[in-house]
């Protein structure tokens, strides 16, 4: 069994690029930049950043282009793929991407979050919202474990 699955949490490095291919589907390319942090033997706090070529096929690519810019938050879910090809100078060039299968927008930057958004973290815009997604709301009733019908 073979399993080619990629998931990436990060923030554009660059506008989406949008262009179409001779049979009219969409292509967006994009860069995405994740970090990881973690302390090294000496207890010294160490950091790395490593860059994702995305690309991002029909009516999801063009989505992807309307909406989000350099600095957008974004989770990308699809599969690692290489592709080659023979350079203008003669060159062997080689190019790894994730190919997206979804591609889900993260917390606005500029403090606008979604209202879903706002319903995990518990903030509320004004007193009319609905409450956080995680509060429950327990009955006031005693259940008889007997009324259980398994």
């Amino acid at each position: 069994m073979y399993f080619n699955r990629a998931i990436i949490i990060g923030n554009l490095t660059r506008d989406p690029e949008l262009r179409s291919l001779s049979s009219g589907v969409q292509v967006t390319t994009m860069g995405v930049a994740t970090n990881r942090v973690w302390k090294d033997k000496a207890g010294a706090k160490q950091e790395s950043t490593d860059y994702h070529n995305v690309v991002v096929f029909g009516r999801q690519a063009e989505t992807t282009a309307q909406y989000l810019r350099k600095g957008s938050s974004v989770l990308v879910e699809g599969r690692m793929q290489t592709r080659s090809w023979d350079a203008a100078d003669g060159t062997k060039k080689y190019r790894t991407e994730v190919v997206a299968d979804r591609i889900q927008f993260g917390p606005r930057r500029d403090g606008a979050a979604p209202s879903a958004a706002k319903a995990v973290t518990g903030e509320l815009a004004d007193t009319n919202d609905v409450p956080p997604a995680d509060a429950i709301d327990y009955p006031e009733d005693n259940v008889n474990v007997d009324d259980i019908p398994f």
